[in-house]
């Protein structure tokens, strides 16, 4: 653990070499440890960090929240109606204001733009909680996982079943060619990556020796596989009238128990969440009354069986939040 990453900012993984990488998994791996056996860690009690939220979520919100008061730090929350950014106020007059008086920021939003900019204009480590391109927290938590599972992940075939140009797929494929892994994105033709990233992380994996693969034939993208990852068909942000295009174009690509095993019998399943795999919200309630279906992305088997690791995953968010808040204020 002897990196050093203090003052910099965490908005996407490409910036961030292979031992960086594995780096804050091993601090994370660390802080679980203290956390679970109750030592208490409040190396930054003299902190204060603000979290910009102009999408709403679970996960990210709680593990930044419970991560920094266990380190001792002060929080404050701000939503899109808290705040005059990029109404009455520029991004950049704001980043400045926030950079006075907090020492870090993090943001969770649409364009990857405006993570880019508050680190550019605040002075302070900004924290890229998700935008609509990258999502480099959870991808830590996944990795953190699937280490939890495998131990050494080199080599390791994890697939992506869905909409592989969104964000968690772009990471995902990052984070894999950063760690020499096997990387596949398993889905329609014209829902593969965008190039530009593509060709980024064909440069990365010529370095690490990570394999990079695209098809649309779910019985390969299943094959030999490790980690099979899914997420849900409709980002944050865009219309309902897209559900039964993406319906129409992913149902193929569900993780069902046939996907499950046509991977290896060692395999695990993650997931980002939410999910929907039953109709017990209102969202997969409406899909069922409108399409029919009992579940979407995952059936309820695969999220509830032996495979799954989803919320292992989700506690993991709140260990390597710490670790990257940890690592770049101490």
């Amino acid at each position: 653990m002897g990196l050093n990453i203090r003052g910099r900012s965490f908005l996407t993984l490409l910036d961030f070499t292979p031992e960086e990488i594995n780096y804050l998994i091993d601090l994370a791996v660390e802080f679980k440890r203290l956390k679970n056996n109750g030592v208490e860690h409040k190396w930054l009690s003299d902190k204060q960090i603000v979290l910009l939220f102009e999408k709403t979520s679970t996960r990210t919100r709680c593990a930044f929240e419970v991560g920094a008061r266990d380190l001792g730090m002060g929080v404050t929350f701000l939503d899109s109606g808290s705040s005059q950014m990029g109404k009455k106020e520029s991004l950049a007059d704001t980043a400045k204001v926030l950079g006075r008086m907090f020492d870090g920021i993090e943001y969770r939003g649409f364009k990857q733009s405006v993570v880019e900019d508050l680190a550019k204009y605040s002075g302070v480590p900004v924290w890229n909680g998700l935008t609509d391109q990258f999502h480099p927290t959870q991808m830590l938590a996944d990795i953190m996982t699937a280490r939890e599972e495998f131990g050494d992940l080199r080599g390791r075939k994890l697939t992506f079943f869905g909409d592989a140009r969104n964000n968690v797929a772009n990471s995902l494929m990052v984070v894999c060619a950063k760690l020499g892994m096997h990387f596949c994105a398993c889905g329609p033709q014209e829902l593969m990556p965008e190039e530009w990233l593509t060709e980024k992380c064909k440069a990365v994996a010529a370095e690490t020796g990570a394999v990079l693969e695209f098809t649309d034939d779910v019985a390969q993208g299943a094959k030999d596989c490790d980690i099979l990852y899914t997420d849900i068909w409709l980002s944050m942000g865009e219309p309902d009238e897209l559900w039964a295009k993406r319906i129409k174009l992913l149902l193929p690509y569900q993780v069902n128990q046939k996907v499950m095993d046509m991977a290896k019998p060692t395999a695990i399943f993650e997931h980002c969440l939410p999910s929907f795999h039953d109709r017990e919200t209102t969202v997969g309630e409406d899909i069922y009354q409108k399409f029919g279906l009992e579940a979407m992305e995952v059936t309820d088997d695969v999220f509830l069986g032996k495979h799954a690791r989803q919320f292992q995953e989700a506690e993991n968010r709140m260990h390597t939040i710490k670790a990257v808040m940890y690592a770049t204020l101490k």
